[in-house]
């Protein structure tokens, strides 16, 4: 995440991507876990069987081990989805990923707080986006190679997003959490370059919650990392969560508003070095 200063300057070096033909095996993946999780026991010891039937139609013996029958499943699997080859995967994915790194693909305010922010947003960022009302922010930001992770209480909102994720090819720099407000959350191995936080969900827990985790968030942020806090889909207004702030530095909005009754696009706020 660059900062002001920086957008003008030598930008930082990029962190190594994962390449083309890992994200596609990252897309099968996702794709085979996700049919594998809508099947009940009996369903998964069926096809278990199935493919161990279409295995030894063949003249080759061979010692059937779990790995080796874990493998034969997901074949089964590969072939009963109709999942596109990497040539085909590919030559869709790339247009596709073009038009997700767009706000309106993903019903965002092109003229919102976290639209501004793109340009300064690198690939290999590591992001936390937190609440249910921040999920196509969520999708937007891993559009643009960002890590990252989501967090919500809700383990239906979690799941949801987690599979959204995987049919979108979104998932391969890309974690999911249910955690507590003001209790548990995972840990990071480095600091945050970017926080978004959904107004919505903060609306809905008590103030000591809510102050845990601004802190928590705040202390794990880098110097010159940025919070932005949108407006979700309640009635919330970012704004009042300000004073959660009080040595950040708060960013000019992005552009005049459409009347004084306009709604909020949402804040930006930035660590100081």
């Amino acid at each position: 995440m660059l900062s002001l200063q920086q957008v003008s300057q030598q930008r930082r070096p990029r962190r190594t991507l994962l390449s083309l033909r890992q994200q596609y095996f990252k897309y099968l993946q996702d794709r085979i876990e996700a049919f594998k999780n809508s099947q009940g026991r009996g369903e998964l010891m069926e096809l278990a069987n199935e493919a161990l039937a279409d295995s030894q139609q063949g003249d080759e013996q061979f010692v059937l081990t779990e790995i080796l029958a874990d493998d034969l499943v997901d074949r089964l699997i590969h072939r009963r989805l109709r999942l596109p080859s990497y040539n085909k995967w590919r030559k869709d994915f790339l247009p596709r990923r073009q038009a997700q790194r767009e706000p309106i693909h993903w019903g965002v305010d092109p003229t919102s707080a976290l639209a501004s922010l793109l340009p300064r947003v690198e690939p290999g960022d590591n992001v936390v986006v937190f609440g249910a009302g921040a999920e196509r922010e969520t999708l937007l930001l891993a559009a643009h190679d960002t890590e990252v992770t989501f967090l919500d209480e809700g383990r239906t909102v979690v799941e949801q997003i987690e599979t959204r994720m995987g049919a979108e090819s979104l998932s391969s720099l890309f974690m999911a959490y249910v955690v507590s407000m003001g209790g548990w959350m995972p840990t990071f191995e480095r600091e945050l370059d970017l926080v978004v936080i959904d107004a919505t969900t903060l609306a809905e827990a008590s103030h000591a919650a809510r102050s845990a985790l601004f802190i928590h968030l705040s202390n794990i942020t880098r110097p010159g990392g940025v919070h932005v806090i949108v407006p979700g889909t309640g009635p919330a207004a970012p704004e009042a969560y300000l004073s959660h702030y009080p040595d950040w530095d708060r960013e000019p909005e992005p552009g005049p508003r459409r009347g004084k009754a306009s709604r909020s696009r949402g804040v930006i706020l930035s660590r100081p070095q």
